[in-house]
């Protein structure tokens, strides 16, 4: 049984795999009825699963692994034993299905990604390295567009480069900075645990009324906030900045921890995923955050991250940080991300670099991140660096 067998298979409905944009060739054709009418449905299932695991094995790498992506809009047989075949990221440290961008980094390696800007549309295209190299076409993953408001700038997220819209069935979330561009909020587009609530604002309430694809209503739910250190006194040095991620736990970072695993895309996700403690308080409210002072999280609330302390070169007259050769233009930018002390007392999982953003050509930047943030909060996060900060610098 070759690949060329499954790409044969036609029939009613298509199966579009959103990870490669508008590319929807590779993308298998599903049965509608389950698999019900077709021959491959009924293959015993131990064969299958080994035809299937032989698959999943062989193609590690993009472009090569949209072929596992079309066994599973084989038939509703097929995608079940996928499913159990392909690893989440933290365990494989493989981008496989859309969801992967919302689910934790691999936990022994940083993700190689780089992100494009486009200057004059004020978007940014996020895309996994397919190589070592600083320069190759890379996987589409994410896009983000940059709408000035009068009071705030937005990031629109989505999974889809054409596709930028709240409205829209492949809105993924956002991010929101106050006024000065100091403090950012990150809104993931459906609940990461079943405590969570939704935000409500006069653009979610447009949302619902102007909605460009109905069955999939415009929500909001804060997953992590942003602070950058105001620089008053103009003191030389980098961005100091800290990020709370709301919807981690503190204790995923220590061993047995677990972080939040979505499992598929979906608006009614009460029990979809498992029952994470929220942690918010009363008082944390995304109003009383952009504009008031920087929470304090206590021991075993939520995650926090802080921006690993760079060293003064003398010689070169700069502030250095060791990004082993995926950054390469000095920048106020650049940042690597470990965990905070105010997680516990100090140990080896607050060495690990969480995540590292830097600059490597005019408008191209590379972003690596690991467990236990996924690509969408770290892509949310590298955004917020991009805003003008006059007050930080």
């Amino acid at each position: 049984m070759t690949i060329q067998c499954i790409a044969r298979l036609r029939s009613r409905r298509v199966v579009q795999d959103q990870l490669e944009g508008s590319d929807t060739a590779a993308a298998a054709a599903a049965v509608a009825g389950g698999g019900g009418d077709c021959c491959w449905a009924n293959l015993p299932h131990e064969l299958l699963r080994d035809v299937l695991l032989r698959i999943e094995e062989s193609e590690t790498r993009w472009p090569q692994r949209r072929n596992v992506v079309a066994c599973a809009g084989v038939c509703r047989s097929w995608r079940f034993v996928i499913k159990e075949i392909v690893q989440v990221p933290e365990i494989s440290g493989k981008l496989t299905f859309p969801i992967s961008v919302k689910q934790p980094g691999p936990k022994e390696c940083l993700l190689q990604c780089f992100i494009k800007r486009n200057r004059s549309t004020q978007t940014y295209h996020l895309y996994l390295s397919l190589t070592n190299a600083l320069t190759d076409d890379g996987k589409f993953l994410l896009a983000a567009c940059k709408c000035r408001r009068p009071t705030c700038t937005d990031y629109i997220i989505s999974l889809r480069a054409e596709e930028i819209s709240k409205g829209s069935s492949t809105y993924v979330g956002k991010l929101r900075s106050n006024f000065l561009g100091t403090k950012f909020s990150v809104f993931d587009g459906q609940s990461s645990n079943a405590g969570a609530k939704m935000t409500k604002s006069r653009s979610s309430r447009l949302a619902y009324s102007k909605q460009v694809t109905p069955r999939v209503p415009f929500r909001n739910y804060p997953t992590a906030h942003i602070s950058y250190e105001l620089n008053m006194l103009g003191s030389r040095g980098p961005r100091r900045m800290q990020c709370i991620m709301d919807s981690i736990p503190a204790t995923s970072i220590r061993p047995g921890g677990v972080a939040p695993t979505p499992a598929e895309f979906s608006v009614n996700n009460v029990n979809v995923f498992p029952s994470i403690p929220s942690f918010h308080s009363k008082s944390a409210s995304m109003k009383n955050f952009l504009s008031g002072p920087l929470p304090h999280q206590k021991d075993g609330g939520a995650l926090v991250l802080r921006n690993k302390s760079p060293r003064w070169h003398e010689q070169l007259q700069c502030w250095c940080l060791n990004f082993h050769g995926r950054v390469t233009v000095a920048s106020v930018k650049n940042f690597q991300l470990v965990v905070s002390p105010e997680n516990g007392p100090a140990g080896p999982e607050h060495e690990k670099i969480i995540l590292q953003f830097g600059k490597v050509g005019k408008d191209l930047f590379t972003m690596d991140y690991r467990y236990p943030i996924s690509a969408f909060q770290a892509f949310a996060i590298c955004l917020s660096s991009f805003d003008t900060k006059i007050a930080c610098e």
